[in-house]
C-alpha cells in the first residue's frame, strides 16, 4: 500500500511540475531552474543523514555520492544565478563618468 502511495505522489509531482514549466514565460525558465537548484539543498541534507544512518557500507557510500551529486547541483544552480544577475547590472559608461 506504501509504495502505491508513493507511485501517487510521484505522479502527481510530476504532473505539476511539468504544468507548472508549461506556464512560465520562457523569459524566466533560466530564474526559475536556478532558484530550483538552490533550493535542492535540501538533498543535501538528506544525503548527509543517509550517510550517517549506519545503515551498512552501501548505504553510505550512496549517501556520500548523493552527497557530492546534490552539492553539484546546489553550487551550479547559485553560479547560474550569480551570471543571470549580472546580466541585470547597469554597466559603468566607459567615459568614466558623465554622459
Amino acid at each position: 500500500m506504501e509504495a502505491v502511495l508513493l507511485a501517487f505522489i510521484l505522479m502527481l509531482s510530476v504532473f505539476l511540475g511539468f504544468e507548472l514549466i508549461a506556464k512560465v514565460p520562457a523569459t524566466l525558465h533560466t530564474p526559475l531552474m536556478s532558484g530550483a537548484n538552490a533550493i535542492s539543498g535540501i538533498t543535501v541534507v538528506g544525503a548527509i543523514i543517509a550517510a550517517g544512518a549506519d545503515l551498512g557500507p552501501w548505504s553510505t557510500w550512496l549517501g556520500a555520492l548523493a552527497v557530492f551529486f546534490a552539492t553539484v547541483n546546489v553550487v551550479g544552480g547559485y553560479m547560474v544565478t550569480d551570471r543571470m544577475l549580472s546580466m541585470f547590472k547597469k554597466k559603468d559608461s566607459p567615459s568614466g563618468g558623465d554622459s
